[in-house]
């Protein structure tokens, strides 16, 4: 899967951060939801909007932005 199928960003949505495309749902809203312990089912459920597929690009999405990033260093 592809998560850009599911996954937009424009600056006239939501200032530009990314969402579920055809809706209003940020991916930072999907990720802390599940952070706290939300379901897929139990996100579906709550937003009508999405469904199995968009939660896992939601977590592809995720997954490629910390890929990609530098690693994190620990203060001393």
């Amino acid at each position: 899967m592809d998560y850009r199928t599911f996954i937009v960003s424009d600056h006239k949505v939501m200032l530009g951060k990314p969402v579920i495309k055809g809706t209003r749902l940020s991916v930072e809203l999907i990720l802390r939801k599940l952070g706290e312990g939300a379901t897929i089912n139990d996100l579906t459920q709550m937003y009508p909007g999405l469904n199995q597929e968009s939660v896992q690009a939601v977590l592809q999405y995720a997954a490629e932005l910390v890929a990609n990033e530098e690693s994190l260093e620990t203060a001393s």
